[in-house]
């Protein structure tokens, strides 16, 4: 059994020491914390050694505008090794600090993959503990992965031979991927995919902060594919010990034809490989594996890569309050969804 984690507050000493573990993640470093705030208060914990610790957790908390109560989040956490007494010990602190808080619930979504022998232990444990698989998914359960750590032309043959092919045609067709800083360009094309897709993004100054910070402390990078200038894709890779992560990419109806996403991606997995990185997370697969599931194209296009089906545990909720918990997840949205259906057109 572990003791108590200490509570770091040098943002700095923590993220050093998320890089003890074999895969940290982007999401519990203290730059994807400073970015939530101020709506997201966050403290940084470490069970200790804190030179090589054995578990960690970036606690978010933030206070709900519709209910006198607080909620808090681990995203993608917390880090703990496959290790049952570990997980035991993590859990049973994360509840009592949220009984101790009064909050509305306690939320993780770590990254243990969910069709291993450890993955369903720690599902049951977590139903047993009293945990509910959260209706609130916050990020993409499911996701691809890549294995960078092998020469370049092995990666080419574990991909599909079309998207080989397209990788080349870009390339014979001119188009031309470079790291940039210009992240207007990309949120322009972003919106335009999301008008033409038919999926709703934030404002302009989100993704703007959040590219210029993660670029600025070496944690992600922008790229763009032109055509005699023109930029017509565009994609922004985060990265944090051995992985890279795919979380935005955009692209323009212009010269489709050319195949740039495909060229965008694959420069993209070189340069995580210049930088150390060992994975390729590609953000993001259908729910389930259906043509019917709305991200089965982006899906297909993704497996083209070599990338293999990865199915996260998902996320779980720990409610100290079960009655303000159900209210919260089942009847509140139920009534703002009969207010909105009321609600007099304008």
């Amino acid at each position: 059994m572990l003791s108590d984690p200490l509570l770091i507050t040098d943002p700095h000493r923590f993220d050093q020491a998320l890089l003890h573990f074999p895969r940290p993640h982007i999401l519990q470093t203290s730059h994807w914390a400073a970015l939530k705030a101020p709506t997201w208060s966050a403290r940084h914990y470490l069970w200790p050694p804190d030179t090589a610790p054995l578990a960690a957790a970036t606690l978010l908390t933030r206070r709900l505008r519709i209910l006198p109560l607080a909620v808090q989040y681990v995203p993608k956490g917390p880090i703990v090794p496959e290790d049952p007494a570990c997980w035991e010990s993590v859990l049973a602190w994360l509840e009592q600090q949220a009984r101790d808080s009064r909050v509305l619930l306690c939320k993780i979504d770590p990254d243990v993959d969910a069709d291993t022998e450890f993955g369903r232990w720690l599902i049951q444990r977590l139903r047993d503990r009293g945990w509910i698989f959260s209706p609130q998914q916050i990020q993409f359960r499911n996701t691809l992965l890549s294995d960078l750590d092998r020469p370049e032309e092995a990666l080419l043959a574990a991909m599909k031979q079309k998207t080989r092919y397209n990788i080349r045609l870009a390339t014979r067709r001119g188009v031309i991927v470079q790291p940039s800083a210009d992240f207007d360009t990309f949120y322009g094309l972003y919106a335009e995919t999301a008008a033409r897709d038919g999926f709703l993004i934030r404002p302009r100054g989100y993704y703007l902060r959040v590219m210029t910070r993660m670029q600025q402390h070496g944690l992600g990078q922008l790229f763009l594919a032109c055509v005699q200038n023109e930029p017509v894709a565009g994609l922004f890779l985060f990265r944090f010990g051995p992985t890279a992560w795919y979380f935005y990419g955009a692209s323009s109806h212009r010269h489709r034809q050319l195949m740039p996403n495909h060229l965008l991606q694959w420069e993209a997995m070189r340069w995580a490989r210049t930088q150390g990185c060992r994975l390729y997370d590609w953000w993001g697969a259908p729910d389930e594996l259906s043509e019917q599931d709305p991200m089965w194209g982006v899906y297909r296009f993704k497996q083209g890569f070599g990338g293999r089906f990865t199915r996260w545990i998902g996320a779980w909720d720990f409610a100290p309050q079960p009655s303000a918990y159900r209210l919260y997840t089942w009847a509140l949205p139920r009534l703002l969804t009969l207010m909105r259906r009321l609600r007099p057109a304008p």
